[in-house]
This record gives structure tokens, C-alpha cells and sequence, in this order.
């Protein structure tokens, strides 16, 4: 199984408000697998972060299909990685006067699919 990189596709959702642990332990499901089976694992896995991956890669297979002319059952996910986010900062009142601060994250999902080279 070849992964012709040339002709690479990609979608990148910005300010995602999750932490990008949470979203990655979901990427590492799909990288590498057909667009069909990464479909049917982020339609039925429980996390909340399935929902912002799957719309990137719909994205993705759309980008790949208009820009490129690919069909999408032969298209295989070839990158997909989550990186950090601008901090969103915010302060809790707690005890005596003082302030606790929350730091709520955001991340960036990028997926790439690129089409499968048949070995003949």
C-alpha cells in the first residue's frame, strides 16, 4: 500500500474549543486507514471530540474530490495531527480574595488524504 503524496489533500479546522490530548487519542484511530473506516470509527466512537475531526475530514475528502478529481473511496487518510491553540484565560473567585485561574484550551485538527497507488 503506496500513498501518493503529490496529490495530497487537506483541511484544517482552527480555534477548536478542546484540549488537543483529547483530540489527538481520536487522530491516532483514523491515521492511515481508508476514508470508508475512518468514517465508520468516528461515527461510532464515544468521544466528543469525533464530531470537529469528522467534519475536517469530510472537508478534506471534499477538498481532495473537487481540487483534485479523486474518487473517495480510494482515498486514505495520510496525515492527521492536532496542534495547540491560543489559551483562552479565565479567573475563579475563591477563598480570602483570591483569584484561580482556568486556562481553557484550543486546537488546531489538520487531515490530509491522499489517494492509494494500486500495485500492479
Amino acid at each position: 500500500m503506496a500513498i501518493d503524496t503529490e496529490q495530497e489533500a487537506k483541511a484544517i479546522a482552527k480555534y477548536i474549543r478542546m484540549s488537543p490530548s483529547k483530540v489527538r487519542r481520536v487522530l491516532d484511530q483514523i491515521r492511515g486507514r481508508s476514508y470508508r473506516e475512518a468514517l465508520i470509527i468516528l461515527e461510532f466512537m464515544p468521544y466528543r471530540s469525533c464530531e470537529p475531526v469528522l467534519k475536517t475530514l469530510r472537508s478534506a475528502v471534499a477538498n481532495a474530490e473537487h481540487n483534485l478529481g479523486v474518487e473517495p473511496a480510494k482515498l486514505i487518510v495520510s496525515q492527521a495531527y492536532a496542534d495547540m491553540g491560543p489559551v483562552l484565560k479565565r479567573f475563579r473567585p475563591r477563598a480570602q480574595g483570591r483569584a484561580y485561574q482556568i486556562r481553557k484550551q484550543t486546537c488546531h485538527i489538520t487531515v490530509a488524504v491522499a489517494p492509494e497507488i494500486s500495485e500492479e
